[in-house]
């Protein structure tokens, strides 16, 4: 054995059994891995959808970590994944013996695997807007039709104080104007 000296308790999950023995096959023959509980989950499934996170979540229960395979999965739905307990996700197609050993080696030493690609949108995805309790407040406010000096005189801040603020939600969000603003904020649910 590499760098593992101890055998890897591995329990492959699929529903359909032709997969699942093949993964079986691929791992359990090597010596290194071992068909119990306990250590990593190598859950298959054809897609990323409501039943496989639950899987997910079982699975992660009564083992260490979990590897997902799947024949369906983009950024959203691999993070979906990730958040439900998966330590690693690798697409159906691309999980030769090889790259399926090296995932599982990884997982049984705390890493995660993803395919680049999927990392990369990952990576690049637009995080979630946000607002501060203080930038709710004007903006709910504006949304409610009071100039600038009411919102101050409420809140209890300066004029320019107000107008930083919804400039600074504008700017960060890449918004027009303050009536965009409260349209996007209220479309996102933000206020």
């Amino acid at each position: 054995m590499t760098t593992l000296e101890r055998t890897v308790p591995v329990r492959v999950l699929a529903a359909d059994p032709f997969l699942r023995a093949g993964l079986e096959s691929a791992l359990y023959g090597r010596g290194e891995f071992a068909d119990a509980d306990g250590g990593v989950a190598v859950l298959a499934v054809d897609e990323v959808d409501d039943a496989a996170v639950e899987a997910i979540r079982t699975a992660k229960e009564r083992s260490t970590t979990v590897l997902l395979v799947t024949g369906k999965v983009d950024a959203p739905r691999a993070a979906r994944a990730i958040e439900a307990g998966a330590c690693g996700v690798l697409r159906r197609e691309q999980a030769c013996e090889q790259t399926l050993v090296s995932a599982v080696r990884a997982a049984a030493t705390g890493h995660g695997t993803m395919p680049p690609d999927l990392l990369s949108d990952l990576f690049d995805a637009p995080a979630a807007p946000t607002l501060d309790a203080r930038e709710r407040d004007v903006l709910r406010m504006v949304a409610d039709g009071h100039e600038t000096a009411e919102i101050a005189s409420a809140l209890a801040y300066s004029a320019r104080t107000v107008t930083t603020i919804v400039h600074d939600i504008t700017h960060r969000l890449r918004l027009r104007n303050r009536a965009h603003a409260v349209a996007f904020a209220l479309r996102q649910g933000l206020i």
